[in-house]
Protein backbone atom coordinates (compact mmCIF):
# COMPACT_ATOMS: atom_id res chain seq x y z
CA UNK A 1 0.00 0.00 0.00
CA UNK A 2 1.13 3.10 -1.19
CA UNK A 3 -0.24 6.38 0.74
CA UNK A 4 1.66 9.14 -0.05
CA UNK A 5 -0.52 12.58 0.68
CA UNK A 6 -3.23 13.78 2.90
CA UNK A 7 -5.26 16.80 2.88
CA UNK A 8 -6.71 18.65 6.05
CA UNK A 9 -9.46 20.67 5.70
CA UNK A 10 -8.98 23.75 8.26
CA UNK A 11 -10.83 26.80 9.02
CA UNK A 12 -7.93 29.01 7.41
CA UNK A 13 -7.15 26.82 4.34
CA UNK A 14 -6.55 23.30 3.44
CA UNK A 15 -2.88 21.79 3.83
CA UNK A 16 -0.97 18.97 2.72
CA UNK A 17 0.53 16.62 4.61
CA UNK A 18 3.48 14.89 2.22
CA UNK A 19 5.09 11.75 2.59
CA UNK A 20 8.93 12.11 0.97
CA UNK A 21 11.98 10.40 0.95
CA UNK A 22 14.56 13.15 0.39
CA UNK A 23 14.02 15.87 2.91
CA UNK A 24 16.56 18.56 1.65
CA UNK A 25 15.57 17.90 -1.96
CA UNK A 26 11.79 19.35 -1.03
CA UNK A 27 12.90 21.47 1.56
CA UNK A 28 15.11 23.15 -1.46
CA UNK A 29 11.84 23.35 -3.50
CA UNK A 30 10.14 24.96 -0.87
CA UNK A 31 12.55 27.84 0.38
CA UNK A 32 12.08 31.19 -0.81
CA UNK A 33 14.42 34.66 -0.27
CA UNK A 34 13.35 35.95 2.86
CA UNK A 35 12.16 32.64 4.42
CA UNK A 36 13.55 31.79 7.78
CA UNK A 37 14.18 28.04 8.68
CA UNK A 38 13.63 27.42 12.86
CA UNK A 39 15.43 24.24 13.16
CA UNK A 40 16.20 21.85 16.35
CA UNK A 41 19.39 22.34 17.20
CA UNK A 42 20.22 18.48 17.64
CA UNK A 43 18.88 17.90 14.03
CA UNK A 44 20.86 20.40 12.82
CA UNK A 45 24.12 19.01 14.54
CA UNK A 46 22.99 15.14 13.08
CA UNK A 47 21.56 16.77 9.41
CA UNK A 48 23.90 19.59 8.91
CA UNK A 49 25.50 17.65 5.74
CA UNK A 50 22.27 18.05 4.29
CA UNK A 51 21.27 21.31 5.68
CA UNK A 52 24.16 23.61 5.21
CA UNK A 53 24.19 23.69 1.46
CA UNK A 54 20.56 25.35 1.83
CA UNK A 55 21.23 27.12 4.92
CA UNK A 56 23.94 29.26 2.58
CA UNK A 57 20.81 30.91 0.86
CA UNK A 58 18.52 31.77 3.42
CA UNK A 59 18.32 32.51 7.45
CA UNK A 60 18.02 29.93 10.14
CA UNK A 61 17.91 29.86 13.60
CA UNK A 62 18.47 27.14 15.94
CA UNK A 63 16.22 26.39 18.80
CA UNK A 64 17.11 24.14 22.28
CA UNK A 65 14.30 21.63 22.56
CA UNK A 66 13.94 22.26 25.93
CA UNK A 67 10.17 23.01 27.46
CA UNK A 68 11.57 26.25 28.89
CA UNK A 69 11.88 27.62 25.57
CA UNK A 70 8.29 27.40 25.08
CA UNK A 71 7.41 30.63 27.06
CA UNK A 72 7.28 34.41 26.77
CA UNK A 73 10.63 34.62 27.76
CA UNK A 74 12.32 32.08 25.30
CA UNK A 75 9.90 33.34 22.35
CA UNK A 76 11.56 36.97 22.99
CA UNK A 77 15.00 36.67 21.39
CA UNK A 78 13.79 34.81 18.79
CA UNK A 79 11.40 37.50 17.66
CA UNK A 80 13.64 39.88 18.36
CA UNK A 81 15.81 37.97 15.86
CA UNK A 82 13.85 38.05 13.56
CA UNK A 83 12.79 41.24 13.64
CA UNK A 84 16.17 42.43 13.99
CA UNK A 85 16.71 40.56 10.24
CA UNK A 86 14.00 42.14 8.19
CA UNK A 87 11.67 39.70 8.52
CA UNK A 88 8.55 40.78 6.28
CA UNK A 89 4.63 39.97 6.37
CA UNK A 90 5.24 38.33 2.90
CA UNK A 91 8.20 36.12 4.22
CA UNK A 92 7.42 32.34 5.80
CA UNK A 93 9.01 30.65 8.77
CA UNK A 94 10.00 26.64 8.00
CA UNK A 95 10.18 24.73 11.34
CA UNK A 96 12.46 21.57 11.38
CA UNK A 97 11.99 19.52 14.46
CA UNK A 98 9.92 18.02 16.97
CA UNK A 99 7.03 19.34 19.10
CA UNK A 100 8.77 22.51 20.38
CA UNK A 101 10.43 23.75 17.71
CA UNK A 102 7.21 23.31 16.11
CA UNK A 103 4.71 25.29 18.93
CA UNK A 104 7.26 28.02 19.22
CA UNK A 105 7.00 28.19 15.20
CA UNK A 106 3.26 27.97 14.97
CA UNK A 107 3.26 30.32 17.88
CA UNK A 108 5.11 32.96 16.54
CA UNK A 109 3.98 32.80 13.12
CA UNK A 110 0.22 33.42 14.51
CA UNK A 111 1.32 36.41 16.05
CA UNK A 112 4.08 38.02 14.06
CA UNK A 113 2.32 40.61 12.18
CA UNK A 114 -0.78 39.15 12.91
CA UNK A 115 0.05 35.75 11.03
CA UNK A 116 2.92 34.74 8.34
CA UNK A 117 2.45 31.08 6.61
CA UNK A 118 4.84 28.67 7.61
CA UNK A 119 6.03 24.93 6.36
CA UNK A 120 6.72 22.07 9.00
CA UNK A 121 9.01 19.11 8.87
CA UNK A 122 8.57 17.11 11.74
CA UNK A 123 11.40 15.06 12.95
CA UNK A 124 10.07 13.07 16.00
CA UNK A 125 7.52 10.04 15.54
CA UNK A 126 5.45 11.79 18.03
CA UNK A 127 5.05 15.13 15.48
CA UNK A 128 4.94 13.18 12.78
CA UNK A 129 1.99 10.62 14.13
CA UNK A 130 -0.15 13.14 15.76
CA UNK A 131 0.78 16.81 16.74
CA UNK A 132 1.85 17.85 13.16
CA UNK A 133 -1.84 18.30 11.96
CA UNK A 134 -4.66 19.78 14.27
CA UNK A 135 -3.84 23.53 13.98
CA UNK A 136 -3.15 23.65 18.00
CA UNK A 137 -0.17 26.40 18.59
CA UNK A 138 0.81 26.34 22.63
CA UNK A 139 3.56 27.97 25.12
CA UNK A 140 3.87 27.25 28.76
CA UNK A 141 2.96 29.68 31.27
CA UNK A 142 5.31 29.02 34.53
CA UNK A 143 5.77 25.67 35.08
CA UNK A 144 2.40 25.16 33.65
CA UNK A 145 2.69 23.18 30.04
CA UNK A 146 0.76 24.19 27.25
CA UNK A 147 -1.44 27.00 28.70
CA UNK A 148 -1.31 29.60 26.07
CA UNK A 149 -2.26 29.10 22.38
CA UNK A 150 -4.22 29.45 19.65
CA UNK A 151 -4.74 27.67 16.02
CA UNK A 152 -3.16 28.21 12.94
CA UNK A 153 -2.00 25.34 11.08
CA UNK A 154 0.68 25.16 8.63
CA UNK A 155 0.71 25.54 4.92
CA UNK A 156 2.26 22.23 4.37
CA UNK A 157 3.48 19.58 6.17
CA UNK A 158 6.60 17.01 4.83
CA UNK A 159 7.08 13.85 6.79
CA UNK A 160 10.16 11.75 6.30
CA UNK A 161 10.63 8.99 8.41
CA UNK A 162 14.46 8.79 7.28
CA UNK A 163 14.50 11.76 10.77
CA UNK A 164 13.31 8.47 12.55
CA UNK A 165 16.74 6.82 12.50
CA UNK A 166 18.33 9.13 15.03
CA UNK A 167 15.80 8.78 17.76
CA UNK A 168 16.62 7.32 20.84
CA UNK A 169 14.79 4.46 21.97
CA UNK A 170 12.77 6.26 24.76
CA UNK A 171 11.36 8.81 22.03
CA UNK A 172 10.47 6.48 20.03
CA UNK A 173 8.26 4.99 22.25
CA UNK A 174 7.04 8.42 23.15
CA UNK A 175 5.88 8.45 19.41
CA UNK A 176 4.83 5.03 19.89
CA UNK A 177 2.21 6.12 23.17
CA UNK A 178 0.37 9.04 21.21
CA UNK A 179 -0.19 6.72 18.32
CA UNK A 180 -1.66 4.10 20.95
CA UNK A 181 -4.26 6.51 22.20
CA UNK A 182 -5.37 7.25 18.78
CA UNK A 183 -5.89 2.90 18.07
CA UNK A 184 -7.73 3.10 21.36
CA UNK A 185 -10.14 5.88 20.97
CA UNK A 186 -10.83 4.54 17.04
CA UNK A 187 -12.18 1.20 18.12
CA UNK A 188 -11.60 -2.92 18.89
CA UNK A 189 -10.18 -3.45 14.84
CA UNK A 190 -7.82 -0.72 15.73
CA UNK A 191 -6.89 -1.73 19.02
CA UNK A 192 -6.51 -5.42 17.89
CA UNK A 193 -3.89 -4.30 14.71
CA UNK A 194 -1.90 -2.04 17.25
CA UNK A 195 -1.41 -5.23 19.21
CA UNK A 196 -0.42 -7.36 16.15
CA UNK A 197 2.08 -4.75 14.91
CA UNK A 198 3.48 -2.70 17.69
CA UNK A 199 6.16 -4.96 17.65
CA UNK A 200 6.90 -5.00 14.12
CA UNK A 201 6.15 -0.78 14.14
CA UNK A 202 10.15 -1.01 15.52
CA UNK A 203 11.82 -2.74 12.91
CA UNK A 204 9.82 -2.40 9.67
CA UNK A 205 9.41 1.31 7.75
CA UNK A 206 6.35 0.18 5.91
CA UNK A 207 4.41 -1.03 8.77
CA UNK A 208 5.42 2.27 10.77
CA UNK A 209 4.85 4.48 7.51
CA UNK A 210 1.28 2.59 7.33
CA UNK A 211 0.35 2.72 11.09
CA UNK A 212 1.69 7.19 10.86
CA UNK A 213 -0.63 7.41 7.94
CA UNK A 214 -3.72 6.07 9.48
CA UNK A 215 -3.02 7.76 12.82
CA UNK A 216 -3.31 11.07 11.02
CA UNK A 217 -6.41 10.50 8.72
CA UNK A 218 -8.39 8.89 11.67
CA UNK A 219 -7.20 12.14 13.94
CA UNK A 220 -8.13 14.27 10.27
CA UNK A 221 -11.28 13.22 10.90
CA UNK A 222 -11.96 14.56 13.94
CA UNK A 223 -10.28 17.53 13.43
CA UNK A 224 -12.72 18.58 10.32
CA UNK A 225 -15.66 18.13 12.31
CA UNK A 226 -14.39 19.77 15.24
CA UNK A 227 -11.41 22.04 14.67
CA UNK A 228 -11.76 24.37 17.82
CA UNK A 229 -12.00 20.93 20.27
CA UNK A 230 -15.65 21.89 21.10
CA UNK A 231 -17.05 18.29 21.05
CA UNK A 232 -15.76 15.39 19.61
CA UNK A 233 -12.74 16.08 19.23
CA UNK A 234 -12.53 16.01 23.32
CA UNK A 235 -12.04 12.53 23.44
CA UNK A 236 -8.35 12.94 22.19
CA UNK A 237 -7.55 13.94 26.01
CA UNK A 238 -7.95 10.76 27.01
CA UNK A 239 -5.07 9.88 28.72
CA UNK A 240 -3.61 13.52 28.92
CA UNK A 241 -4.74 15.35 31.84
CA UNK A 242 -3.31 12.63 33.82
CA UNK A 243 0.10 12.21 31.72
CA UNK A 244 0.50 16.51 31.73
CA UNK A 245 0.40 15.56 35.38
CA UNK A 246 2.99 13.19 35.33
CA UNK A 247 5.11 15.10 33.00
CA UNK A 248 4.83 18.05 35.19
CA UNK A 249 5.50 16.41 38.61
CA UNK A 250 8.73 14.65 36.96
CA UNK A 251 10.25 17.65 35.58
CA UNK A 252 9.58 16.55 32.24
CA UNK A 253 12.06 13.37 32.89
CA UNK A 254 8.94 11.14 31.65
CA UNK A 255 8.77 11.72 27.64
CA UNK A 256 5.03 13.20 26.36
CA UNK A 257 3.84 9.64 24.87
CA UNK A 258 5.16 7.42 27.36
CA UNK A 259 3.55 9.65 30.29
CA UNK A 260 -0.01 9.48 27.96
CA UNK A 261 0.68 5.97 28.31
CA UNK A 262 0.31 5.77 31.88
CA UNK A 263 -2.12 8.36 32.15
CA UNK A 264 -4.32 6.04 29.49
CA UNK A 265 -3.55 3.49 32.47
CA UNK A 266 -4.92 5.89 34.91
CA UNK A 267 -7.99 6.68 32.87
CA UNK A 268 -8.63 2.78 32.47
CA UNK A 269 -7.64 2.23 36.21
CA UNK A 270 -10.50 4.95 37.20
CA UNK A 271 -13.12 3.43 34.56
CA UNK A 272 -12.68 -0.19 36.62
CA UNK A 273 -13.17 1.60 39.85
CA UNK A 274 -16.56 3.05 38.52
CA UNK A 275 -17.34 -0.24 37.13
CA UNK A 276 -17.05 1.08 33.35
CA UNK A 277 -14.98 -1.65 32.12
CA UNK A 278 -14.10 -5.39 33.65
CA UNK A 279 -11.11 -6.68 35.04
CA UNK A 280 -9.99 -8.62 31.93
CA UNK A 281 -10.67 -5.47 29.96
CA UNK A 282 -8.59 -3.86 31.71
CA UNK A 283 -5.54 -5.72 31.79
CA UNK A 284 -6.02 -6.63 28.23
CA UNK A 285 -5.38 -3.05 27.58
CA UNK A 286 -3.15 -2.31 29.93
CA UNK A 287 -0.80 -5.74 28.37
CA UNK A 288 -0.57 -3.45 25.18
CA UNK A 289 0.21 -0.13 27.34
CA UNK A 290 2.88 -1.43 29.56
CA UNK A 291 4.84 -2.60 26.85
CA UNK A 292 5.59 1.59 25.62
CA UNK A 293 6.18 2.58 29.20
CA UNK A 294 8.73 -0.21 29.73
CA UNK A 295 10.92 0.18 33.20
CA UNK A 296 10.17 4.05 33.71
CA UNK A 297 9.55 4.47 37.90
CA UNK A 298 6.60 6.55 39.26
CA UNK A 299 6.83 6.01 43.08
CA UNK A 300 7.65 9.17 43.96
CA UNK A 301 4.89 11.19 42.35
CA UNK A 302 2.96 12.70 45.28
CA UNK A 303 -0.68 12.34 45.27
CA UNK A 304 -1.58 15.72 46.55
CA UNK A 305 0.42 17.21 44.00
CA UNK A 306 -0.83 15.16 40.95
CA UNK A 307 -4.24 15.98 42.08
CA UNK A 308 -3.15 19.70 42.30
CA UNK A 309 -1.92 19.70 38.44
CA UNK A 310 -5.14 17.93 37.78
CA UNK A 311 -6.81 21.04 38.55
CA UNK A 312 -4.57 23.03 36.75
CA UNK A 313 -5.10 20.98 33.43
CA UNK A 314 -6.64 23.94 30.79
CA UNK A 315 -9.54 21.19 29.40
CA UNK A 316 -11.70 21.91 33.40
CA UNK A 317 -14.54 24.30 33.35
CA UNK A 318 -14.65 26.47 36.41
CA UNK A 319 -13.84 24.13 39.31
CA UNK A 320 -15.04 21.31 37.87
CA UNK A 321 -12.31 18.56 37.07
CA UNK A 322 -12.93 17.03 33.34
CA UNK A 323 -11.60 13.82 32.39
CA UNK A 324 -12.34 11.14 29.52
CA UNK A 325 -12.84 7.99 30.63
CA UNK A 326 -13.63 4.39 29.07
CA UNK A 327 -15.91 1.96 28.51
CA UNK A 328 -13.60 0.22 25.94
CA UNK A 329 -12.07 0.94 22.83
CA UNK A 330 -13.90 3.19 20.83
CA UNK A 331 -15.82 4.09 23.58
CA UNK A 332 -14.09 6.99 25.34
CA UNK A 333 -16.20 9.58 27.04
CA UNK A 334 -16.35 13.11 28.84
CA UNK A 335 -17.33 13.04 32.96
CA UNK A 336 -16.68 15.36 35.82
CA UNK A 337 -14.50 13.64 38.06
CA UNK A 338 -15.05 14.56 41.74
CA UNK A 339 -12.27 15.16 43.72
CA UNK A 340 -13.29 12.65 46.82
CA UNK A 341 -11.36 10.85 49.16
CA UNK A 342 -11.89 7.90 47.51
CA UNK A 343 -10.80 8.65 45.00
CA UNK A 344 -7.38 10.26 45.67
CA UNK A 345 -7.39 7.06 47.69
CA UNK A 346 -7.23 5.49 44.04
CA UNK A 347 -4.27 7.45 43.02
CA UNK A 348 -2.02 6.19 46.06
CA UNK A 349 -3.09 2.80 45.38
CA UNK A 350 -2.25 3.31 41.50
CA UNK A 351 0.62 4.85 42.53
CA UNK A 352 1.76 2.58 44.97
CA UNK A 353 1.48 -0.44 43.35
CA UNK A 354 2.84 0.52 39.98
CA UNK A 355 6.29 0.05 39.78
CA UNK A 356 5.97 -3.34 41.73
CA UNK A 357 3.38 -4.56 39.20
CA UNK A 358 5.47 -2.94 36.21
CA UNK A 359 8.11 -5.00 37.87
CA UNK A 360 6.11 -8.21 38.01
CA UNK A 361 4.53 -8.03 34.69
CA UNK A 362 6.89 -6.29 32.21
CA UNK A 363 7.66 -8.12 29.58
CA UNK A 364 11.27 -7.97 26.98
CA UNK A 365 9.38 -5.03 24.80
CA UNK A 366 11.35 -2.77 21.81
CA UNK A 367 14.27 -2.16 24.28
CA UNK A 368 15.66 -5.07 23.38
CA UNK A 369 15.67 -5.02 19.68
Amino acid sequence: MHLNCLTVQSFKHAYKVRFEENFAATLGEILLPGDVVTVDATVLKLYGKQLDPLFKEVSYIAIEPAEEQKSYQGLEPFISHLIDAGFRKNNRLIAIGGGITQDITAFTASIIFRGVDWFYFPTTLLAQCDSCIGSKTSINFGKIKNQLGNYYPPKEIVIDLSFLDTLSKLDFRSGMGEMLHYYLISGEEDFRRMLREYDRAFEDKAVLRELIYHSLDFKRSYVERDEFDQGPRNVFNYGHSFGHAIETLTDYTVPHGIAVSVGMDIANYLSLQLGYISVELYERMRALLEKNWGDIRLTNIPVKGFILALTRDKKNVGSEIRVILTKGPGRMFKTPLPLTAMVAGWFTEYFSSFDRLNERNRQPGPDTH
